[in-house]
């Protein structure tokens, strides 16, 4: 067999850069992206193909300690990864210490597989800076290839696709050649207007929202899309909405001009807001809202 095939899953603490990178190798806007943490919070597949290989990328949330069951089921999304890997891509960036590392970095020494260890954001240090980081986590983790990387500029994104290539195990490809991704249309759908909410609101709001696509219909070259936006309380509901709903349709309009370029077709968006009282730790509203499937 002269294909290989492999999960390359994208491991590191929140806002390292882990959905700039996955953006980047897969060339697609797979994975929003705000500088605030937790903005990811599914496990996320972007799926790159060659003649002879396909690496399926894993974004993942950042690892943190949960504090609600929404928190814990994003962590679960991390221990899967763990399980399931043929390589491990591990973010950290520039003045992180290998001490201060959550414990999975702890695990990934100590399994038998491949790990590109990517110090990211070299793009803000100096020369001689980047190489003593290099050998900092060098030292700490020999088995792994350090990588200086800036996923901000693809800097030595040929070198990380050149090094991810030649560790794959020989395979069939998991997916249709054709994809990029596992993920439906609605999925992304739901993302954008998420990000435009992390985005445009401050404090609680962000983290107490979800959004579900409840209506998608593509008619020749208009799309029409229905979203409920849920929040945990119903003092939050006038906060999103705005004065006069002005902050509502800001966010409708934000996402709106994403979605066009996403999709290349005009939308037509309808938005509305739904309380679901304390959401994040709500086993029934968890599994609705595709963060447990049991």
């Amino acid at each position: 067999m002269n294909h290989k095939a492999g999960y390359a899953n994208i491991l590191g603490k929140p806002n390292v850069g882990k959905s700039t990178l996955m953006n980047a190798l897969v060339g697609e806007r797979v994975s929003i992206i705000t500088s605030k943490a937790q903005t990811t919070r599914h496990r996320i597949l972007g799926i790159v193909n060659g003649n002879d290989f396909q690496i399926v990328f894993s974004d993942l949330p950042g690892i943190i300690k949960p504090s609600y069951k929404m928190q814990e089921s994003m962590m679960d999304f991390v221990k899967t990864s763990l399980e399931d890997a043929d390589i491990f891509i591990y973010l950290v960036q520039i003045g992180d210490k290998p001490d201060k590392q959550p414990d999975e970095y702890s695990k990934i020494k100590n399994m038998n597989i491949p790990v590109v260890l990517l110090l990211n954001k070299m793009d803000i240090a100096e020369h001689d800076e980047v190489e003593l980081e290099r050998q900092l986590w060098q030292d700490d983790f020999p088995q792994a290839k350090v990588i200086p990387f800036s996923a901000k500029f693809n800097w030595n994104l040929e070198t990380l696709m050149n090094s991810l290539v030649t560790q794959l195990p020989e395979s069939e490809p998991y997916f249709d050649k054709e994809n990029w991704t596992d993920r439906p249309e609605r999925f992304f759908v739901t993302e954008v207007i998420r990000e435009k909410i992390l985005l445009n609101y401050k404090q609680e709001i962000p983290y107490s929202c979800e959004v579900v696509c409840s209506y998608f219909m593509e008619d020749g070259d208009i799309i029409k899309i229905s979203v409920e936006i849920y929040v945990e309380r119903e003092s939050q509901k006038p906060i999103l909405i705005g004065k006069g709903g002005e902050m509502l349709k800001k966010v409708g309009s934000e996402a709106r001009k994403d979605l066009e370029k996403f999709f290349g077709k005009k939308i037509f968006l309808e938005t509305h807001v739904r309380v679901s009282e304390n959401w994040r730790n709500n086993d029934s509203m968890l599994r609705k809202f595709g963060y447990r499937d049991y």
